[in-house]
């Protein structure tokens, strides 16, 4: 599901890089990876996860994929000339990742799941795009928080299927993710590292 303008901006704002810069370091104290590594970020947006992940983790290629065309142009006006030998941009489905099965030794996704209303079908194709042992760094919102009165009149988010804790934490189970570290906040969301067994 694509963003509508006021949900461009919360996820486009100078503090959501912040936010994500402190995610990024807390994941990596969860677990990290080898810098060798084939990278993904699922609902990339404007790039500036991926830059973040390229400066916190140093993947050896890093594959950024987002629904809207717009995000992409944004991501790749970003990127700087060295970035973009790293990134490669795509325009794609995450419930349809436009990848071959166990490709990829790490996938991120920042806040994406909720956005999209097949989200239990996103999960099993990233579970598909990820190597045995591959790891799943998530960060996902929980209902509360953006179907409350106030977001849910100016956010776009899909109102049907929605998931809390034992639903998202049931279906990375069903694609075989299981959930290594978490912090989470029942109502508000979670932030964990999944692994593929």
């Amino acid at each position: 599901m694509k963003l509508n303008w006021a949900e461009r901006w919360v996820v486009n704002n100078p503090s959501r890089v912040f936010q994500q810069k402190a995610e990024l370091h807390l994941l990596k104290k969860m677990m990290d990876f080898n810098a060798e590594s084939t990278v993904m970020e699922v609902g990339c947006g404007r790039g500036a996860g991926a830059e973040l992940i390229l400066s916190r983790f140093q993947p050896r290629h890093l594959h950024a994929v987002d629904l809207d065309v717009e995000m992409i142009q944004k991501a790749g006006a970003r990127l700087s000339s060295s970035a973009t030998q790293t990134v490669s941009l795509y325009v794609g489905d995450i419930t349809c990742i436009p990848f071959k099965s166990e490709t990829q030794d790490v996938v991120f996704g920042f806040g994406v799941l909720h956005h999209i209303p097949n989200w239990r079908a996103a999960i099993f194709e990233i579970a598909r795009v990820l190597k045995k042992d591959g790891i799943y760094y998530l960060e996902e919102l929980y209902p509360p928080l953006y179907q409350n009165f106030i977001t849910k009149r100016i956010l776009l988010h899909p109102e049907k299927d929605r998931f809390f804790s034992l639903d998202l934490k049931s279906a990375l189970t069903d694609a075989q993710l299981l959930l290594k570290r978490a912090v989470e906040c029942k109502k508000l969301g979670i932030l964990g590292v999944a692994v593929k067994s």
